[in-house]
């Protein structure tokens, strides 16, 4: 700084001179004294320079060593924030720490409440469910199957396929019969003597539906005929049988119609049936090895009151049939016989297989095409390579329920 001050002072002092008057004056007394003076003037102006210059540099050193002060106060500081923040932070990790476990207990204590809620809600709803079904099922039926006692051909016809009944509740001895697993025609006979003698009087009636069934699974009860609509999947139909129109029509859920009920029945993929409880319907479940599934059909408004998920498989499996609320699989080796039931449903528990003995049907040449239960007379209506035939039953009591 005073280097570059004194530079100043000379350049002041050389553009000075160069304004001084030739050499040949120089002697003149006057100019002497003028350059004297302003060479005072000069001097006087590079000390002031002088001392200007060493305030300022004086002050700079103070403000410098103010300055390093201040930096050092601010390290000091900033190491005691440094180490505050560090402390503050560590004290917020342990409360969070803490807050987490509690509130992991509260979760804890949260989540066994729920479980134990869910649980006891759980526990309602089963108890609910089983009492509704025991409600559903309260019949004075309490009969279960014992054996076969005997066969009755009634008649024989032609048609492999084809189902045969009579009204499941009402007094009515009218006989209907259903040939093929494809028609809209029902023969509808006065009486089965009239069914028996082609020759009795009087002759059948045709009836033609407004719509063609499918498969052999046909129940008549209450005086409407209730079957599965030919060309769709899962369609019941009611159909009122005095005033020849459909009363209602239902879709049947669950996976009904994707596959056969049964293996050796190979037109029937609906089988429906009636019992002292009313109208149920059987389906094969959904899967490559499909389970039956067994609904209650609410019969004046066709609403699903129930389905249960049946242990009987569809593979081997030719018809079944219902007995006062328990279904009852006949199953044959390779669609031949020995017929025998294997499979039996109880959705109340009462019944359990091992208590049952063999149940075996009379040795037939094929499969039974339909096996349907009639409530009011107690017998099995069947239709076996165009026979039609009637089982008896041996029942007994079942164990009251607990």
């Amino acid at each position: 700084m005073m280097l570059a001050l004194r530079r100043a002072c000379i350049f002041r002092a050389l553009v000075f001179m160069a304004f001084l008057p030739p050499p040949q004056r120089a002697q003149d007394p006057a100019m002497v004294h003028y350059i004297y003076q302003r060479f005072q003037v000069l001097e006087q102006g590079l000390q002031k320079c002088t001392q200007a210059t060493r305030a300022y540099i004086q002050d700079f050193q103070e403000f410098s060593k103010n300055i390093s002060i201040m930096l050092g106060r601010c390290h000091t500081y900033t190491s005691e924030y440094k180490s505050a923040v560090h402390n503050l932070a560590l004290r917020v990790e342990r409360a969070q720490r803490e807050i987490d476990y509690l509130e992991y207990l509260r979760e804890a204590d949260a989540c066994v409440e729920s479980e134990d809620k869910v649980l006891a809600e759980k526990l309602v709803q089963e108890a609910e469910e089983d009492q509704r079904i025991r409600m559903l099922l309260n019949a004075s039926c309490d009969n279960m199957l014992m054996g076969i006692k005997s066969l009755k051909i009634v008649k024989k016809t032609t048609d492999t396929d084809g189902s045969w009944m009579k009204d499941a509740v009402s007094d009515s001895p009218k006989v209907y019969v259903f040939i093929g697993s494809r028609n809209n025609t029902v023969w509808e006979f006065a009486n089965i003597r009239a069914f028996m003698e082609d020759s009795t009087k009087p002759a059948p009636r045709k009836l033609i539906l407004t719509h063609s069934w499918q498969g052999t699974g046909q129940v008549i009860y209450k005086g409407f005929l209730f079957f599965h609509s030919q060309g769709t999947p899962n369609e019941i139909i009611k159909y009122n049988l005095q005033k020849r129109i459909v009363e209602d029509r239902m879709l049947l859920f669950g996976g009904a119609g994707r596959a056969l009920a049964y293996q050796h029945s190979p037109s029937t993929y609906i089988d429906l049936a009636v019992d002292e409880h009313g109208l149920w319907a059987i389906h094969s479940g959904p899967g490559i090895r499909s389970h039956l599934v067994l609904t209650k059909i609410e019969p004046d408004t066709l609403g699903v009151e129930h389905s249960w998920d049946t242990p009987c498989r569809s593979q081997d499996a030719e018809a079944s049939f219902l007995l006062c609320g328990v279904l009852y699989v006949v199953y044959s080796s390779g669609g031949h016989g020995p017929h025998r039931i294997t499979c039996v449903y109880d959705p109340l528990g009462t019944i359990m297989e091992e208590n049952l003995p063999n149940l075996f049907f009379p040795r037939r040449p094929r499969s039974h095409s339909m096996i349907h239960y009639n409530p009011r007379d107690k017998h099995l209506y069947a239709w076996n390579d165009g026979n039609q035939m009637i089982y008896k039953l041996q029942t007994r009591r079942k164990q009251p329920l607990q």
